[in-house]
């Protein structure tokens, strides 16, 4: 009875072992499949996060230059400086292209091509790389670009007479004066880099790989396969039918993950979710069953070892939780600390323009009252004022973009500004020294839209100079808008010569400013105030400051409802009420 019941025992606690060991394994499994997810989709993240900043980067490159493009079909002199001033300020491209329509310049043939690439020892290649033999009139890219309303990726392909490589080409229609498309404008974003950080980054766990839209492989461990290799060819390594629906999901942008098999019966699983943004591309990672579970099946016949890796593993969860949980603490004290700081910059950003009107309460000459609405925290819009020599020297601008960098700009363009202007008269000459010291440190390629104006307060003539800014409108009679020279930004490129321009103000009219944000404002149907309606509301307002800017924001407010504001609003109006006299 005794042996029986030491035997009975012995099985028992066997049987708990036992089951012990299988509950374990069961349980460790689930955590180890739960972690494999985890870093999937973290790998993803992190690939996607890498790749979308890069083809961002471009995007916002040739969005930022849209209207210098347009400019530049009537400037023909420009293209190949303004194509090698974005090639070298945006290091992720390796060349541009500007494809024009055929016969558009007539001396140049039925192809021109102008081409900017730089070279490996650090300069700038001019080419013009188009003839019978490079046919772009044919090519997908020029054709895409034609079509499209804004900027699209082309396919991946290997470029042997522009970038010399294997390339995507962000395409961009450029149009002339009239709107119509007379050029392809292309930014060639190089591959190569892609296929390195695949095969170097790779661990021997997994295998990823990207495609493009049309399912070729662009990147993946094995470099025969890139650009030779496509989901189709791939269906013939996989005997389940679960790969075709797979491959057919990523095609469509879709994102999942699924168990595979391949033609050697041999499991793994599949995550897959697209990447890149607009350029189409998805991206695979496959797990080996046998890899992944490896470890697991060699210590599942050890009851001991089993358990203590069990044991880690938990204690590494939790490590993982705590780490998480703190942070999540981190970010969110982290985001507490910048909103604080907007808040403070929101506040120098205000103390920066004039506040107090009437600013100068003994002129009796002009009214002035100016307002600024931000769309964020802080916003690029400008204005400014002073009095020297019994002259108004004043400004209004718009800074490209939003946000911090847009603020930092601004305050530049305000010191700037101040500075000029308190030594110079004209105000083409103030806009061009502003424009020299900006364009020298202007590494993130952003531009400030200006209008200067130089009022005599004796003769009520107005000096004024237009570095692509809003048109201003004279109210008091007829409201009419002021002819403006079409100069660029301040801050595209050194050394332009901007022009000045002059006329009369009449007693008792009264000059208003504004930046595109009023004319630009949007309700919920998308349908923007513009200028007619602009014209329209000056025609029926009030001429005196402040009445009349109060005026234009509320029914600007009206148009726009419950829409949110798209853009920074800035209105700046100077009334000259009488003569000054000596």
């Amino acid at each position: 009875m005794q042996n029986r019941g030491s035997l009975a025992l012995l099985f028992v606690a066997a049987l708990m072992i036992q089951v012990l060991g299988a509950v374990q394994f069961f349980y460790t499994r689930n955590a180890i499949r739960k972690e494999v997810d985890v870093r999937a989709q973290s790998e993803i993240k992190m690939k996607n996060l890498k790749i979308n900043k890069m083809v961002s980067s471009v995007e916002s490159a040739v969005d930022n230059i849209d209207w210098l493009l347009n400019w530049s079909v009537e400037n023909p002199e420009y293209i190949y400086p303004i194509m090698e001033e974005f090639v070298k300020n945006n290091p992720d491209i390796q060349g541009c292209a500007y494809a024009f329509t055929p016969h558009y310049f007539p001396d140049k043939g039925v192809w021109y091509e102008p081409y900017v690439r730089r070279d490996t020892n650090g300069s700038f290649l001019h080419m013009q790389i188009a003839d019978s033999t490079h046919d772009y009139l044919n090519m997908t890219w020029y054709k895409e670009g034609l079509t499209a309303n804004n900027g699209r990726w082309t396919e991946p392909y290997i470029d042997h007479d522009g970038a010399q490589g294997m390339i995507c080409t962000y395409c961009f229609p450029v149009r002339n004066a009239k709107g119509e498309v007379v050029a392809v404008f292309g930014a060639d974003l190089s591959l190569n880099w892609l296929t390195d950080e695949f095969v170097t980054e790779q661990n021997t766990k997994s295998y990823a790989f990207i495609v493009s839209r049309e399912g070729r492989i662009l990147a993946c461990p094995d470099k025969s396969k890139i650009m030779n290799y496509t989901l189709d060819d791939a269906d013939s390594d996989f005997q389940d039918t679960t790969i075709k629906s797979v491959n057919k999901a990523m095609l469509a942008g879709e994102s999942g993950k699924a168990e595979v098999k391949d033609n050697n019966n041999e499991l793994a699983y599949m995550y897959y979710s697209p990447v890149g943004g607009r350029t189409g591309w998805s991206m695979a990672i496959l797990y080996p069953d046998r890899v992944i579970y490896k470890g697991l099946r060699s210590v599942a016949f050890k009851l001991g070892i089993l358990m203590l890796f069990g044991f880690a593993l938990m204690v590494y969860i939790m490590w993982r939780t705590v780490r998480g949980f703190k942070r999540l603490q981190t970010v969110s004290a982290e985001k507490e600390r910048i909103g604080s700081e907007l808040r403070i910059a929101s506040n120098i950003q205000n103390g920066m323009l004039p506040k107090t009107f009437p600013p100068y309460p003994d002129l009796e000459e002009l009214t002035l009252y100016g307002a600024l609405t931000s769309a964020k925290e802080v916003g690029g819009d400008l204005y400014d004022f002073s009095v020297r020599d019994q002259k108004l020297f004043f400004c209004i601008g718009d800074v490209s973009g939003k946000g911090v960098p847009a603020s930092l700009v601004m305050a530049v363009t305000r010191s700037l500004f101040r500075s000029v202007s308190s030594r110079v008269d004209d105000p083409g000459e103030i806009i061009s020294q502003m424009n020299n010291a900006m364009s020298e440190m202007n590494e993130n390629a952003m531009f400030v839209t200006l209008f200067i104006g130089v009022f005599n307060f004796h003769t009520g003539k107005l000096d004024y100079s237009n570095a692509g800014h809003c048109a201003p409108v004279l109210l008091g009679g007829e409201t009419t808008l002021i002819a403006v020279d079409a100069n660029i930004p301040v801050g595209v490129m050194p050394d332009w010569q901007f022009t000045s321009q002059q006329t009369y103000i009449k007693p008792g009219q009264t000059l208003f400013l504004y930046t595109d944000g009023l004319t630009e404002a949007e309700n919920g149907k998308l349908e923007q105030f513009g200028e007619e309606r602009l014209l329209k509301a000056l025609a029926e307002s009030d001429t005196n400051p402040r009445p009349l800017i109060e005026g234009i924001k509320q029914t600007v407010h009206n148009f726009v409802g419950t829409a949110e504001q798209s853009d920074d609003l800035t209105m700046l109006a100077i009334q000259f009420n009488k003569p000054r006299i000596s």
